[in-house]
């Protein structure tokens, strides 16, 4: 059974920074795409970025572009998002998932898998 566990989330000031972790346990990590989507309160969850099964592939939300970005080890069967320059408005409960296949999709339904959450808020 697959077991996601994020951490690295916090409470930071505008412009700061933060690195999200989630590791994988319980299949081939390797294979699949992986994914971190964020819900704020009041809001529907969204896409933030997306890696594909060999990390060659990326993709961000516009909001992000520029300022975060994803990785993974697949030694360590885990993914990373470091977030620089944090906004107020990056607040969210920041989630990984393990996609349903090795192309990342913008799509929640297109991952199977995903972790608890871990809380990330930025204060002005």
């Amino acid at each position: 059974q697959v077991q996601l566990v994020e951490s690295g989330g916090g409470l930071v000031q505008a412009g700061g920074s933060l690195r999200l972790s989630c590791a994988d346990s319980g299949r081939t990590f390797s294979g699949y795409a992986m994914g971190w989507f964020r819900q704020a309160p009041g809001k529907e969850r969204e896409f933030v970025a997306g890696v594909s099964w060999s990390g060659g592939s990326t993709y961000y939300h516009d909001s992000v572009k520029g300022r975060f970005t994803i990785s993974r080890d697949n030694a360590k069967s885990t993914v990373y998002l470091q977030m620089n320059s944090l906004k107020p408005e990056d607040t969210a409960v920041y989630y990984c998932a393990t996609a349903r296949g090795s192309s990342w999709s913008p799509l929640g339904n297109m991952y199977e898998y995903w972790g608890q959450g871990t809380q990330v808020t930025v204060s002005s």
